[in-house]
């Protein structure tokens, strides 16, 4: 919308200056002027500059060739020199530059001179007789000026962001468009979109290395067979590619499909089906990390504008659930487009023109709070948003650095690809990595399953994670915080582990391997998370997490029975430690059974500081012998 307004106006100038040529009598340079236009009307922009620079050689005063040059210049989106020449002319003759604020304005608001293009926008819009085109296209700068203005002054502390994108260099980028940016989550590979002299998309691979990008090349596999592709998301694995494309199998002109990589490269692409598709525009996805949550663009009947964004929940069965709208939180009577969510899982980027915003299409943030809510939209504000259309976005684990699509004055040609240093208040949480094997503690073999992680803080699942058939899982999370991975597999004894990553720095990988206990007599399971405080046999907020899990655990195996134990150190009394240790195991038995297991599959027993399994010398010691363990007694 931003381009298609100053493109109007543009050509609306040119025309009638190329009808009147007011400003000069000379029929030569009246001729080299049509020179120019004839030039502009087919296209070649750049071609009309030497014509028109010739003709000011010659008469300095000719005005119209003056603000076709501003025009030209903000086209190419170099505003100093736009508003020089617009100046000039109004400094020559302010009356007839009048007519001329509107596009001055938006170069003023190009360089974020908002009080500067506000007052020329108010000048145009005083004009007597102006049509109703021209009125509702100022109207509508207008309200982006004052938004821009209202956010500077609400969001000072965002308002010393420096903004200086590079450009990925000759080894990424080509005289050819690059657009689409993904990463995988480890910040390792770069994909991406690019379109061939044939209007073919395909999609390369850059492998990144201390910060340095390898010559682009095509990713391999069957995947590029088909000539229309688009946007593009890579697994936090780097296993799947999710991607939109017009082929001849689709439900409407653009559907999602998944490709998986295989030692072949990647595989030949799969329709994600009619839950995810529709018989309309289906484009921009974006997976969560743990690729439980498909996030895309849809232009699909029942929605509450244009394109929407929409998800899916990928289901036990490995199928995905029916598309789901954002609401009216997210969508607008607009196009909302581009969705990113980051490796924290917990912060999601966008495009809309329908939210307030600097003109046409602006990056929004989101984020989700503790209970899993999304908060309002926000505009990430200038200078990364500005009166040209914003494109998708992509960051790299740590939240510092951002990847998008521009064409900006030092493209190679058509879109280039830009790195920028993403500001503190749009940064998301920085990550850190766990990456494993989930085996059988007897065989130690890989067991496929679901890891489930529990925010200890709140007590609420952050995500569940696929582990693959060979039992291998890698998840990303954000820094600061404990979490409780907890497994229910059919046929093993429940698995529940603290991982106290509050530690651990972002950008660092905790690797961990898991073992599975078959059920089996005798076969046992120590809670990790219940630890009672000193003397108490109270169980706290955070024990619930373990116990949750063995309630499900009994509910889907009926036929065991177990016995609660309980453990202290060597410390104190003999007789008030078992004392102390029965009561802790009573208080596991008795929430188990006031939540609908039957007592008569439970009991309990306190066995004091007997049976240590660590040295009681030491503090870390006698903390591990204070624990509590559940005992398969029948099965």
């Amino acid at each position: 919308m931003k381009n298609t307004l100053l493109l109007i106006f543009l050509f609306a100038q040119l025309l009638a200056s190329a009808q009147n040529a007011k400003n000069t009598t000379n029929k030569n340079l009246q001729q080299q002027y049509n020179k120019a236009m004839q030039y502009l009307n087919d296209g070649f922009v750049k071609d009309a500059i030497p014509v028109l620079h010739k003709v000011l050689k010659q008469d300095s005063t000719y005005l119209d060739a003056w603000l076709s040059l501003a025009g030209i210049y903000g086209e190419l989106k170099n505003y100093p020199l736009a508003i020089r020449y617009y100046e000039k002319v109004k400094a020559m003759d302010s009356s007839y530059f009048l007519p001329y604020n509107l596009p001055y304005s938006i170069n003023l608001a190009g360089m974020g001179r908002f009080n500067d293009a506000e007052n020329a926008i108010e000048q145009f819009l005083n004009l007597p007789n102006l049509n109703e085109v021209s009125k509702k296209s100022a109207l509508y700068r207008q309200q982006c000026y004052r938004f821009a203005i209202h956010y500077a002054q609400t969001h000072p502390q965002n308002n010393v962001v420096a903004f200086a994108p590079k450009n990925l260099g000759d080894s990424v980028n080509t005289p050819l468009s690059e657009y689409y940016p993904t990463l995988t989550i480890d910040d390792s590979l770069l994909i991406f979109t690019r379109r061939e002299a044939n209007a073919t998309e395909n999609f390369y691979q850059s492998i990144i290395r201390k910060q340095k990008f390898s010559k682009a090349e095509l990713i391999k596999g069957d995947i590029n067979l088909q000539p229309y592709k688009g946007a593009i998301t890579v697994s936090a694995d780097g296993d799947w590619l999710i991607f939109a494309g017009d082929f001849k199998n689709g439900f409407g002109n653009f559907d999602l499909y998944i490709s998986y990589w295989t030692p072949e490269g990647w595989s030949e692409p799969e329709n994600l089906g009619p839950n995810v598709n529709s018989g309309y525009w289906d484009s921009s996805p974006a997976l969560s990390p743990d690729n439980h949550i498909l996030y895309f663009s849809s232009n699909r009947p029942g929605g509450y504008g244009g394109r929407d964004l929409y998800y899916c929940i990928r289901q036990p069965n490995g199928l995905w659930g029916s598309a789901i709208n954002m609401g009216p939180l997210v969508n607008t009577p607009g196009d909302e487009a581009y969705p990113y969510i980051h490796a924290d899982n917990q912060t999601l980027y966008f495009t809309s023109d329908g939210l307030p915003g600097y003109g046409g299409t602006d990056l929004f943030i989101m984020r989700k709070d503790s209970l899993g809510k999304w908060s309002q939209p926000e505009n990430v504000g200038y200078p990364i948003n500005t009166i040209e259309n914003e494109g998708s976005i992509t960051i790299n684990s740590l939240g510092t650095t951002g990847y998008f699509a521009s064409d900006r004055s030092d493209s190679r040609g058509g879109l280039d690809l830009y790195s920028f240093i993403i500001p503190p208040h749009i940064q998301p949480l920085k990550t850190l990595f766990v990456q494993g094997t989930v085996l059988d503690a007897n065989t130690q073999k890989g067991v496929p399953c679901a890891i489930e992680l529990i925010n200890n803080q709140t007590g609420k699942p952050t995500m569940q994670i696929k582990v693959d058939e060979i039992g291998k899982y890698f998840v990303p999370l954000p820094v600061g915080t404990n979490y409780t991975f907890v497994i229910n597999r059919k046929g093993y004894l429940p698995y529940s582990e603290l991982f106290n990553l509050q530690q651990h720095h972002a950008d660092s990988t905790y690797q961990k391997n898991i073992y599975l206990t078959p059920i089996s007599n005798k076969a046992s399971f120590t809670f990790k998370n219940i630890q009672f405080n000193i003397n108490s046999y109270e169980l706290l907020p955070q024990d619930t997490i373990e116990l949750k899990k063995v309630i499900e655990f009994m509910s889907e195996n009926p036929s065991v029975k177990i016995e609660v134990q309980g453990y202290t150190d060597n410390t104190g009394n003999q007789e008030a430690n078992i004392l102390l240790s029965t009561q802790r195991a009573r208080s596991v038995a008795n929430y188990l059974a006031l939540n609908g297991i039957d007592y008569k599959r439970l009991s309990y027993k306190g066995y004091g500081p007997a049976n240590p399994i660590a040295d009681n010398n030491t503090e870390a010691g006698r903390i591990k012998n204070r624990r509590t363990v559940l005992v398969i007694t029948e099965f």
